[in-house]
């Protein structure tokens, strides 16, 4: 009998099973394609939207699953194991979709999980900068408030789904003086946003297909109700959510490990032994 981890239920199993046989036969063949436009197809996240592979650990009320994070985790591992890693869904609802629900208002809660549960809107979180990586403390995008909305300048790099975004959870200064008591979450809706611009999508060693792109902000106008949680409280809200963010990597990093095994073990097993041997 094959191993089966104790967050593994029925439910779970069937979904994962569900969600292999959906990369395998909506993502695998298209995947030299994909690594050549640098994104995967906008159909595909409406095609995973449908069969319910996107925010399934998000309330029904907000258009999810209505599951937890074990059912994120199952379609996780279920593309990882396939060997697909262009989808940028772990980002999308292992990431974004949670700093919503935990942080973010009824009426931000409705206006963006349910769209997101469908594919209709991609989302990306932008934390890493020039010049700064991830380190929060040395950011220097800003949002500065001017009247109804804020005023964002700066740039981010290296981001998950950045030129497929409608929205962004940007990790910035809305009062540079302060140190960490200054970071804040904004959302950024990308449509029509007069002064963002996506750079590079870049090239990568790996992940070919992954949308990983330059950001960029020239007096973009955002509007406050677009705050996510308290003003200043960004830092913490991100410290809070690295925990999950290093269990999706994790689930993901273990997966891959698990599928070469598997992999080596079923070469081995089935090649025929050279006549020097």
């Amino acid at each position: 009998m094959a191993y089966r981890s104790p967050w593994v239920d029925a439910e779970i199993a069937d979904l994962k099973s569900m969600a292999r046989s959906f990369f395998e036969t909506e993502a695998l063949p298209h995947r030299e394609r994909w690594e050549a436009q640098k994104c995967v197809d906008r159909e595909f996240w409406l095609k995973a939207g449908r069969l319910g592979l996107l925010c399934t650990g998000m309330p029904e009320e907000y258009g999810g699953g209505g599951g937890t994070v074990a059912h994120d985790f199952a379609v996780m591992e279920a593309q990882s194991q396939v060997g697909e890693s262009g989808f940028g869904g772990a980002v999308h609802s292992g990431l974004v979709a949670y700093y919503l629900l935990h942080y973010g208002t009824e009426e931000q809660k409705q206006r963006w999980l349910p769209g997101m549960a469908t594919g209709e809107i991609i989302g990306a979180i932008a934390m890493t900068e020039p010049g700064a990586g991830s380190d929060l403390k040395a950011i220097r995008t800003t949002a500065i408030r001017n009247g109804d909305h804020y005023l964002l300048n700066g740039s981010k790099t290296f981001i998950s789904n950045g030129s497929s975004a409608d929205i962004i959870v940007l990790v910035l200064k809305t009062d540079p003086a302060a140190g960490v008591r200054g970071v804040s979450l904004l959302v950024l809706e990308t449509k029509d946003a007069a002064g963002f611009t996506v750079g590079r999508v870049l090239e990568k060693l790996g992940m070919k297909a992954q949308d990983t792109s330059e950001l960029f902000f020239d007096d973009v106008q955002v509007p406050v109700e677009n705050l996510l949680g308290d003003e200043g409280k960004g830092y913490v809200y991100a410290l809070n959510q690295l925990a999950h963010e290093r269990l999706v990597v994790a689930v993901t990093g273990l997966s891959v490990i698990e599928s070469a095994v598997a992999l080596t073990v079923d070469y081995a097993s089935s090649a025929k032994p050279s006549a020097a041997s």
